[in-house]
C-alpha cells in the first residue's frame, strides 16, 4: 500500500476526544488545591478522600471514552 501525498488526502477532523484524557490530570493535580481540606465530611471520610476516590472511579470512564472516539474516528476512515 502506497501513501497518498499530503494534497491528495482529506483534511483529518480534530481529535477534540482526546480532551478526555485530561479529565484525570485535572481532578488528580489540577484541582487538588481547592480540594485538600477535611472540612466537609462525607459517608464518614475527609472530602480529599472522597474527591481522590471520585476521580479514580471516573478515570477509567474518561479513557473509555477517548477509546470510543479513536474507534468511531478509524471505522469512519475505513
Amino acid at each position: 500500500m502506497t501513501a497518498r501525498p499530503a494534497e491528495d488526502r482529506p483534511p483529518r477532523p480534530p481529535r477534540l476526544h482526546r480532551l478526555w484524557l485530561l479529565a484525570p490530570f485535572v481532578l488528580y493535580l489540577g484541582a487538588l488545591p481547592f480540594v485538600n481540606r477535611v472540612g466537609p465530611v462525607l459517608l464518614g471520610l475527609p472530602f480529599l478522600f472522597v474527591w481522590l476516590l471520585g476521580a479514580t472511579v471516573l478515570t477509567p470512564l474518561a479513557v473509555w471514552l477517548t477509546w470510543r472516539g479513536d474507534n468511531k474516528r478509524e471505522s469512519g476512515r475505513a
